[in-house]
């Protein structure tokens, strides 16, 4: 999924509870498949952004100068200002684009 198109707000809202536990018909396992959601999405950020990161590495093992650069710091902004991987798994399940089964009811 392209994590950069995502609707997903930036900062904390409130939601209606019935809307969340709708799939579910209970709150916690809703929020626990939520949760396991927002991980998946900040391991995908992490690895994309530390594969990003690693363009710009240097492999110079003397501690003189630190070079700062404008490209580097572009893409790590870019990144904190995306929405909270929590936010944008809220913003699937609501959508319906989380897939979840339960092994007990199969």
């Amino acid at each position: 999924m392209d994590y950069k198109d995502t609707k997903a707000p930036l900062s904390t809202i409130t939601y209606n509870k019935v809307e969340i536990e709708a799939p579910t018909q209970n709150i916690y396992e809703a929020i626990s498949i939520i949760a396991k959601r927002a991980n998946q999405i900040n391991g995908d950020l992490k690895k994309e952004l530390v594969d990003k990161l690693e363009e710009f590495a240097t492999y110079n093992d003397s501690l003189e100068e630190v070079f700062e650069n404008k490209e580097q710091i572009e893409v790590s902004k870019f990144y904190e200002r995306l929405p909270k991987p929590t936010a944008m798994a809220v913003e699937e399940w609501l959508k319906g684009k989380v897939y979840f089964r339960t092994p007990e009811a199969e």
